[in-house]
């Protein structure tokens, strides 16, 4: 167990790529110990990716990035100006409600960050906002892409724990509007202390088609109960409701109806049964194709080619991440380290509310320097056992993880985030870094929130039967 962890960190402390770091310490610890042929690496690593769920990555990624080059990011913008613009500190309103909208799309913080980030941050600048409150807020904001479903660090800890993707995905809707919460107030806290006004005018007009827009999708679910009460079956109203609606888009230019139905299509797919958790992965691909080829005409086959040889190289990473971490996390289970570690924990206590302490404590520490998938692929197997022993619903947990994680991102040495907004932003890392820190008040607030009170996350999943 020495051997695995001690030479893990110390590949890490040598500058090693976290995947590098745990493959060759797996080798190294098999040469060592002769607990399996060494040709067992290979075997553990492939199996760790033949795995139905992971066909989600590569698709919700190509997503995202189909998102960025189409356009949308740019409707998703000027609707949310419309919609809290007025605001005090309106632009600081706008990044976090453009960030809910766009983690409906994306799945990750930092095709969040990447996409929209560079949108809001130039906007308030122009708007004289200084580049430390933008880049916090942008920060901040990004780590809504993977709470608000589809979310790709759910795939992977639904894969790993054997978890419903779709009770997670579910799960994230009320947590996402807690943060959402938490982040407004910032924003108005420093408004308030700053003296901040408007940035757009206050519009009658403005509101009310946003709010019209809101309208709209959130009324497609009924219009399908509705004609389903005469006789129409779910797949037919669901079907004569889309068509209606893409008249109505085509016919008064919505700014972002289409964005908005993105997660309506995806968990309403999936209640209807149309298609399973991996298989919405490709109905987001289909949409945002849609979007940027028929109804925006946005996109070109270059932009295509560039936005799917992108994903190729991103997938890559990251599916190389989680063979090295699933032979990593297999060794720690087969070198009695993962039960040691939880016979550790419960020793020192057995009270579920103390555990979730030590939990998050130890999870925003390994997100500071561990990839956000590979912690998740070697944390679960570690904690699981104990979140079912001591009764906690591995989807409640699940949405614990993934939030800790997401705060690690905006963390030196290895928060992604952090790296994406400096240069977005043309800032130094040490300038990045200080300028998000109160921006982890909200997180933390919100965090603690989603931790001790489990309904926050399981009233949806509950609701529609996915979990006890």
């Amino acid at each position: 167990m020495l051997i695995l962890l001690v030479s893990f960190v110390g590949f890490m402390l040598l500058g090693l790529p976290v995947a590098f770091a745990m493959a060759v310490s797996s080798l190294l610890y098999i040469l060592a110990t002769g607990i399996a042929p060494d040709v067992v690496l290979a075997h553990r690593m492939i199996a760790g990716v033949e795995s139905f769920p992971l066909l989600a990555v590569p698709f919700f990624i190509l997503a995202g990035n189909l998102m960025n080059i189409s356009g949308v990011t740019g409707r998703i913008y000027r609707f949310a100006v419309s919609l809290v613009g007025w605001m005090k500190g309106g632009l600081g309103h706008v990044n976090i409600i453009g960030s809910v909208i766009f983690a409906g799309m994306s799945g990750t913080a930092i095709a969040d960050a990447a996409g929209l980030g560079t949108i809001e941050i130039k906007a308030m600048k122009d708007h004289g906002y200084s580049t430390e409150f933008s880049v916090g807020v942008t920060a901040a904001s990004a780590t809504l892409g993977p709470i608000i479903p589809p979310s790709l660090p759910f795939v992977i800890y639904g894969m790993m724990g054997n978890v419903s993707i779709g009770a997670l995905f579910l799960g994230g809707f009320i947590p996402g509007a807690v943060m959402t919460m938490f982040m407004m107030g910032t924003v108005a806290f420093f408004a308030h202390k700053n003296k901040w006004g408007a940035d757009s005018p206050f519009s009658w007009k403005a509101i009310g088609t946003a709010v019209l827009e809101i309208f709209i999708v959130l009324s497609f679910p009924f219009v399908i109960w509705f004609l389903s009460l005469y006789g129409i079956s779910p797949n037919w109203s669901a079907g004569i409701a889309l068509l209606v609606l893409l008249a109505l888009d085509w016919y008064f230019d919505f700014s972002a109806v289409m964005a908005l139905m993105a997660p309506v299509i995806l968990i309403g797919g999936m209640t209807l049964g149309w298609f399973t958790p991996t298989e919405a992965a490709v109905a987001a691909v289909i949409w945002s194709l849609f979007l940027g080829l028929v109804r925006y005409r946005s996109m070109t086959v270059r932009n295509v080619a560039k936005a799917t040889f992108d994903t190729i190289e991103t997938t890559a990473s990251v599916l190389f991440i989680v063979t090295a971490a699933s032979i990593f996390a297999w060794l720690l289970t087969v070198s009695q380290a993962a039960q040691l570690l939880s016979d550790s924990i419960l020793g020192f206590t057995q009270n579920k509310w103390v555990f979730l302490l030590l939990a998050n404590l130890l999870m925003l520490f390994v997100g500071c320097f561990i990839d956000t998938i590979a912690a998740i692929t070697i944390l679960v197997p570690i904690l699981m056992p104990i979140v079912l022993k001591l009764g906690i619903d591995p989807v409640h947990f699940g949405l614990i993880m993934t939030l800790n994680l997401m705060i690690g991102l905006l963390h030196p040495p290895l928060g992604m985030v952090l790296f994406v907004l400096a240069r977005v932003a043309k800032l130094s890392v040490e300038r990045t870094t200080m300028a998000i820190l109160p921006w982890l008040v909200p997180l933390f607030m919100a965090l603690i929130a989603i931790t001790y009170i489990p309904e926050l996350t399981l009233w949806l999943p509950r609701t529609a039967g996915l979990v006890r």
